[in-house]
């Protein structure tokens, strides 16, 4: 997707331009008449499915923008729906979790959830969050080794394309404002995920799997640096 285009797109209620979409995953109907009530009324466009099965169906056809995927589901659990809907697309994916326990938050970033709401939770914060996400900033980076095309959101190491989700390029973009400049997490949050977040794990865990990906390693960085007790920086030379 091009620069700017989420947020065109996002404001965008009527007119040439598509609709936001958004694929609702839960097998409760009450939670999804709710969720897809508040969605419609900012002007989105709301698929929805009960099952994984249907889920992963749903986003290889009609291609959402945003997915908010229920992690207990009947038969494929949320987990391996986002795992796999991660091999084909890069939608931002919203998990929702009945469970408190950390090890489920972390364990659904990891395959790539961009971000993830408890139950209860607020439609209208909901809402926020996918607001948020949709306006994440893209930035182009240039250091070496490293290159990102804003227009295509591809990231280049050595000239090999690396195929990144929408977070952890968002992150990197964030980073490359202002190489060699620390960005504590604080910051990397507010940028990414919007203003009002406070949980650094949404971070640490995302720039984990950015190194990865990127063949970088945390204690002999080429790319991302950590600066103990504060954030990260991208390496310039």
């Amino acid at each position: 997707m091009r620069p700017g285009l989420a947020l065109a797109r996002l404001l965008a209620h009527a007119g040439a331009m598509s609709p936001i979409k958004i694929l609702v995953v839960d097998d409760e109907p009450p939670m999804v008449e709710l969720v897809r009530g508040y969605l419609t009324r900012e002007g989105w466009q709301v698929l929805t499915a009960a099952d994984g099965i249907a889920a992963l169906d749903t986003a290889r056809s009609e291609r959402p923008d945003v997915v908010v995927l229920d992690l207990m589901l009947p038969g494929v659990d949320g987990l391996e729906v986002c795992r796999r809907i991660r091999a084909f697309s890069d939608a931002y994916v919203v998990m929702l979790t009945a469970k408190s326990e950390e090890v489920d938050k972390l364990i659904g970033l990891a395959v790539g959830a961009d971000d993830y709401l408890t139950k209860p939770f607020s439609p209208r914060e909901l809402v926020a969050r996918i607001r948020a996400i949709l306006r994440r900033a893209r930035s182009a980076v240039a250091v070496p080794g490293l290159e990102v095309d804003p227009a295509t959101r591809i990231a280049r190491v050595d000239g090999a394309a690396v195929s990144l989700t929408r977070t952890e390029f968002d992150i990197l973009a964030a980073l490359a404002r202002e190489p060699g400049v620390v960005v504590d997490r604080p910051t990397l949050l507010a940028s990414v995920w919007g203003p009002g977040y406070a949980d650094d794990h949404l971070v640490d865990v995302h720039v984990a799997n950015l190194r990865r990906k990127l063949g970088d390693d945390p204690e002999h960085p080429r790319f991302v640096e950590t600066v103990r007790g504060v954030g990260y920086r991208l390496v310039t030379n």
